[in-house]
């Protein structure tokens, strides 16, 4: 879908007009902004994304006192929660908790293993096991978000295509302004999942100290997965927000065009 928009935009937003009325046949100031934001958000997207798995690698080397099922388990019970269950999943990356049915689903690898990383991992998503417990406002904000961008998410790119479509052949740039802030309700939701990530990662840490299963060196191995798996949100944030700065960009630049 990024690349049909990108083919679009470069059919049509060259900047034809200039002072005297001769075509300029380059790109418009703006637009180029745009782009070289994409890049520089790729980039650290690129770099966040190779530092996880390098920190995952290397902790997951390392063994815990616990499998991530009991270490779930226990930080479920110290926090005096009994009415989530902890339960494997298939798959890699695949952790969350779901606040629907009350569960906290770990991967098969966090589940069954007894390394820091399984132990990381397994805590932070206790983490919002106790956030829901806890009515952690960030948290309700997020869910409340949920049904609208489920619905921009699909119908904001649609709307978008068409809006570009009729722009590259003419017509105004209405149909994609609506798209676009269809779109950009993935990028809201993007930046209020930040504060619920980086919360999540601190009551697991928080937790793992007072409870005393990790010593000195491995809360710190486990503060670095974390930080890390933590990092990946905010690299997310950053590449909506690039995309959504750059299709806007791109309108501005034709608006100014006209």
């Amino acid at each position: 879908m990024t690349a049909i928009f990108t083919i679009l935009a470069q059919y049509g937003y060259y900047d034809y007009g200039s002072a005297s009325g001769a075509t300029t046949g380059g790109y418009g100031s703006m637009t180029i902004i745009g782009f070289l934001i994409l890049i520089v958000t790729g980039i650290i997207g690129y770099a966040v994304q190779s530092a996880l798995q390098s920190s995952v690698r290397k902790n997951s080397a390392i063994s815990a006192p616990m499998t991530g099922a009991d270490v779930a388990r226990l930080m479920l019970q110290q926090n005096g929660i009994t009415d989530v269950q902890v339960i494997s999943t298939p798959g890699q990356l695949t952790d969350h908790y779901n606040p629907v049915n009350k569960t906290v689903n770990l991967s098969e690898n966090v589940y069954n293993c007894a390394t820091v990383t399984a132990m990381a991992v397994a805590a932070h998503e206790c983490g919002h096991a106790v956030q829901h417990a806890r009515a952690y406002p960030w948290l309700g904000l997020r869910s409340s978000l949920v049904p609208m961008v489920n619905i921009g998410s699909r119908l904001g790119q649609i709307v978008l295509m068409l809006g570009l479509l009729l722009v590259a052949f003419g017509g105004g740039t209405t149909v994609a302004w609506i798209g676009l802030a269809l779109f950009g309700t993935t990028t809201i939701f993007a930046l209020v999942t930040l504060p619920v990530e980086f919360d999540a990662s601190r009551r697991a840490l928080n937790w793992l100290q007072s409870s005393g299963l990790a010593d000195r060196a491995m809360h710190g191995q486990a503060g670095n997965a974390l930080h890390w798996a933590a990092m990946t949100y905010v690299a997310a944030a950053l590449s909506s927000l690039a995309m959504l700065l750059y299709y806007a960009l791109m309108l501005l630049n034709s608006n100014r065009r006209d």
